[in-house]
Parts: C-alpha cells; structure tokens; sequence
C-alpha cells in the first residue's frame, strides 16, 4: 500500500491505489459509546431507512439494550449523514447556490448498458472511527464501474469516481443523482455536461428515485461491511475491492436471472427485461 518512504511521490501513490490523499492522515477522535451507538443506528437504519430519531430510539433500546434520546440520536445522525427518507438523508443537503435539474426518469424503460448511470455517498464504520463510500452504478446490469472512499464528503472523491467510470466504460445517456451538493456542484456536473450527458436528479425528498444504488447501499453492508468489521481505511480499501469484483463477476442477481452483472454488460447473456 502508501509507503511515505518510497521516491514516488504520495499523490501518485494514492492515484495508483484509488484511495484519496486525505485517508493517509486519518486519525478517528470518538469514543468507543459514541462509535457503538452508530454502528447500531447505521444496522437499524439499514433494515429500514424509513426510521427516524423516535423509532430508532426506541429500537436501541429494545433491541440493544442501549439508551439513547431522541436529540442523541439525531445528533449522531447528523455526524454519520443519515436521515429517515422523509427528510431527504443529510449526505445530500442541497447547496442553494447549485444548479438543480429535473428528474428525468420517471416512467422511462431501461433497456440497455450505458443507458442509464447513478451514484449517491454512503457511511461506511470502521472499529475506530468512519468513512464515506461512493459508488457509481450502470441501471441496466447493476455493474459497479467505479467506487471510492473518503474520509470527508466533498465532491472530490466523487468526481474522481465518475473519472474513472467514464475513462473505463465511455459515457451514459442519462446520468442520476440525488440533489446533494456534491452532486449539483459544478466540478460534478462540469465533467457531466463536458461528455454530453443528460443531467438527472431525485426529486426532494424521493429516495426511491435512486433506489438500485440504495439496494446496494444494502446489499455491500449486510454482506460485507457488517460481516468483516474493518478497522482501518486500508483494510477497508482491500476488502472492498475484492467485495466488489465478486459483486460485478460471481454473486447471482435475481434481477438479472441470476446471471452476474459482468456478464450483463459485457452482453455475455440476454436479458428479456430488468425489473
């Protein structure tokens, strides 16, 4: 991984690993109540992202044994970037002064690869502190194209998501986002708009406008974050990548009969329709 004693510059270290130049220096500042607590809201919200502060309270208490009020709750929310979906999750706090754009999928058929791209941010827990993963998502295949991890929620790490999608992959028709500053950002929407690319945008307060990115948001968590319980940026960057490849290359779909989102878009099967 990084070594800060190799000749090689640490920004094209980082290049090389797809890891941000900010995880280097990542040093968690917060208690083992606090980091217990949100391990346990992110699981509950998780199940179901539809809780807010009062039911989530309730359920640490029921379920976990843990106190917490409802202004804890929202508190450590608030750090870890979630909220029930009614408000808008607080990852995607829109900036007033960034262009909005309409949402452009409603009632349209996916029905083919590059067709339609997505991407959103989520939280991700390490034993001793947190990080933030982005991922960018081909609607049709369900194919991981690009993904990366950040210690702060800018729009970065975003952008160099969506570089490298388009480097590896070409350009979708339509491109969907959430309405979070990251994403309405101009660096964000600049490289968009550079290739071509249709903007698209959740409506306010529609989660479900984004909702294969959400699954899988579901899908990597329940089945490897929460199973492997990382402890550090680097051993979570390692166990993401071979996550991932398994992902794209051998776990069944049953959205996509069964087949593995690397044989969809690469056309190595047919599909009669994506549901």
């Amino acid at each position: 991984m990084v070594d800060k004693t190799y000749d090689m510059p640490l920004c094209h270290q980082c290049e090389l690993l797809n890891v941000t130049r900010s995880s280097l220096y990542y040093q968690p500042q917060i208690s083992e109540t606090k980091l217990e607590l949100m391990r346990r809201i992110d699981e509950l919200y998780t199940e179901d992202p539809t809780r807010g502060t009062r039911r989530i309270s309730n359920a640490l208490r029921k379920r976990y044994s843990l106190k917490a009020g409802r202004g804890k709750v929202r508190r450590l929310m608030h750090m870890m970037g979630i909220g029930a979906i009614y408000p808008k999750k607080l990852l995607s706090t829109p900036n007033i002064g960034h262009k909005k754009y309409p949402y452009l999928l409603r009632g349209v058929s996916i029905t083919h690869v590059n067709h339609v791209w997505s991407t959103d941010i989520t939280y991700v827990r390490l034993k001793g502190g947190y990080v933030y993963l982005t991922a960018i998502i081909d609607w049709y295949s369900r194919f991981v194209l690009a993904w990366r991890l950040s210690t702060t929620i800018d729009s970065r790490f975003c952008v160099e998501a969506l570089q490298e999608a388009l480097e590896k992959y070409g350009t979708p028709e339509i491109f969907n986002t959430d309405q979070g500053s990251q994403f309405t950002s101009t660096e964000f929407t600049g490289v968009l708009e550079s290739h071509g690319i249709q903007i698209s945008m959740d409506g306010k307060g529609r989660a479900l406008d984004n909702v294969f990115v959400e699954r899988l948001w579901r899908t990597v968590k329940q089945e490897d974050i929460y199973l492997k319980e990382y402890e550090t940026v680097k051993a979570c960057k390692q166990g993401l990548e071979k996550y991932f490849l398994r992902y794209n290359t051998i776990r069944e779909h049953q959205s996509l009969d069964y087949n593995y989102p690397e044989e969809v878009y690469f056309a190595r099967v047919t599909l009669n329709q994506v549901a």
